[in-house]
């Protein structure tokens, strides 16, 4: 059985007739029609989702994958690899950005290790996903093997089922890997058939000698490579991350089970960009959070059709952005669920 083809046969579009019946349903509500804009869409997309008009609050989580990229060897980055180990144990401990929101939104912290440059071991809060001590060095050959690049989209969709089997409702996904935009970079150019410049950006905070550095890494790694947009795997493998694949997964194994995903921003649009190519039906399933400062995301957000709810110019990653946007979504239900109707409330309806 392969776990990938099976997953990707099992997702379906989103039910348009509930989205239908949501948006006259808040129609119905004591406002005019539309009045609240962008969190009515919001309703209508999760009714479709669900394929109900009445959806419930749903448990949140919010899965946090991490990995080291070999491209890092190219001074790409302003922090060190190194970083990526101890902000998962940040991560484990419950100190970082992500777990401060996460607690605020009740919502469950994930964090898997997707292949730090040394295995993480004995911290029961990370899962253990490793797929080796971070990707190979792009700029001289493919990151990972295709076949390693099915192993981690398929540990993403095993994270999501066991989710979804314990009952959560609404996954947010966040990312933590030093070098990680370089890959992303890489990915979206392919994707979406950009020019390199035009979807680099200077990730935790390079300077122009670093920039200048980063964009000649992506352009040799996609001569060496020559990656197959066509192909999302063989793009994945040749100039993507271990934790990209596993956040790929993710949302494959969320959208099997008919399971709204926030994306977080750069790095989980990316991600999203890989399970698109898979299964067209998973964009009807993504919500975009938050518009990062990272210009490669609005690249992505064309290419997906998606509309971000925030635009708070952050650039963080771990999740963050999916987990305050997940207060819109928890509104949207609400609105539906404890608003009085015009009948209800003796309001004339005058149909506006």
């Amino acid at each position: 059985m392969n776990l990938l083809a099976d997953t990707c046969r099992a997702i379906v579009p989103v039910d348009d007739e509930a989205a239908r019946r949501m948006r006259q349903c808040l129609d119905d509500k004591t406002k005019p029609r539309g009045s609240l804009g962008m969190l009515e869409d919001l309703a209508c997309q999760i009714a479709s989702i669900y394929g109900t008009v009445l959806p419930p609050l749903p448990r949140k989580a919010v899965v946090v994958m991490a990995a080291d990229h070999g491209v890092a060897e190219e001074g790409v980055s302003a922090y060190p690899a190194e970083v990526t180990a101890q902000m998962m144990r940040n991560f484990a401990a419950g100190g970082a950005a992500i777990n401060v929101l996460a607690r605020q939104a009740e919502a469950r912290v994930v964090v898997v290790d997707m292949g730090a440059k040394s295995p993480i071991q004995g911290i029961v809060k990370i899962l253990n996903g490793w797929l080796g001590p971070g990707t190979a060095n792009f700029t001289r050959g493919p990151a990972m093997s295709k076949d390693t690049a099915v192993r981690g989209v398929e540990i993403g969709i095993g994270v999501a089922a066991e989710l979804a089997a314990d009952g959560i409702g609404l996954i947010g996904v966040g990312d933590m890997g030093i070098a990680n935009t370089t890959a992303a970079s890489a990915l979206t150019a392919v994707l979406c058939g950009e020019a390199v410049e035009r979807v680099t950006g200077r990730g935790t905070g390079i300077d122009d000698a670093g920039w200048q550095r980063k964009v000649r890494a992506i352009k040799q790694a996609l001569t060496v490579n020559r990656p197959d947009p066509a192909d999302p795997l063989d793009t994945l493998a040749k100039v993507g991350g271990f934790e990209i694949a596993g956040l790929a997964g993710v949302l494959l194994g969320a959208v099997a089970r008919r399971i709204p995903v926030l994306l977080d921003g750069f790095i989980t649009g990316a991600a999203a960009l890989i399970a698109a190519r898979l299964c067209p039906a998973v964009r009807g399933y993504l919500i975009a959070s938050h518009r990062s400062v990272e210009p490669g995301h609005q690249a992505i957000l064309r290419d997906l059709g998606l509309r971000p709810l925030l635009d708070l110019q952050m650039r963080l990653g771990e999740g963050t952005g999916a987990v305050l946007a997940m207060y819109l979504v928890e509104a949207s239900l609400r609105i539906v669920r404890e608003m009085t109707t015009f009948p209800a409330a003796g309001v004339t309806d005058t149909g506006v």
